[in-house]
């Protein structure tokens, strides 16, 4: 299990990497051809569009892998770390109710531009392949849910995982604060 893991996350990554470079050197080239030769390419506007889609839904489910999500815990962290597992359970499973609901929806959906067999406006794609990451994405977040809870039900965790915002960010005051005081003290 531990290694379908490391290679769900390394696709994960390359994916999103890919993704991002993608995105802006067709963007980059899109602006020159349009600014500097009064031209551009049909089907990069949709092409970017997508794949900006697809970087959001597979960054939805590593952001939670990697705690890049915004965390309105104060109230939890009140309390005791029962409570705060017990809130914890609740939120994922609202999430997973979320994902599922969404899924479904996504189901009915690409069946439908699957059946209907309609293409995307500029690339001879099926809309419904292209739209596939609804269900790809989500997938993924149902992934890191079920994995969350199941580290907060056996007590490797009490909730969802966040930044270091917080902490970095006092860090770096009292760091600037010290060199400041250096300074005025090299000044004297």
């Amino acid at each position: 299990m531990t290694l379908l893991l490391r290679w769900i996350n390394r696709i994960e990554e390359a994916v999103i990497g890919l993704l991002l470079v993608s995105i802006t050197l067709l963007v980059f080239v899109e602006v020159v051809m349009r600014f500097g030769f009064n031209t551009g390419i049909s089907w990069v506007q949709e092409a970017t569009l997508l794949m900006s889609a697809w970087f959001v839904l597979f960054g939805i489910s590593y952001g939670l892998k990697v705690g890049a999500h915004i965390n309105v815990d104060a109230v939890v962290r009140l309390l005791p770390e029962q409570g705060q597992r017990i809130a914890a359970v609740i939120a994922i499973s609202l999430g997973l109710v979320y994902c599922g609901l969404f899924i479904y929806g996504s189901w009915i959906y690409l069946a439908k531009m699957k059946k209907i067999g309609i293409p995307l406006e500029d690339i001879p794609v099926p809309i419904w392949l292209a739209h596939s990451i609804l269900i790809i994405g989500l997938g993924m977040l149902v992934l890191r849910l079920l994995l969350l809870m199941w580290a907060v039900i056996q007590g490797r965790a009490l909730g969802f995982p966040h930044g270091r915002e917080l902490q970095e960010s006092i860090e770096r005051a009292e760091e600037v604060a010290g060199r400041s005081d250096a300074a005025q003290g090299e000044r004297a």
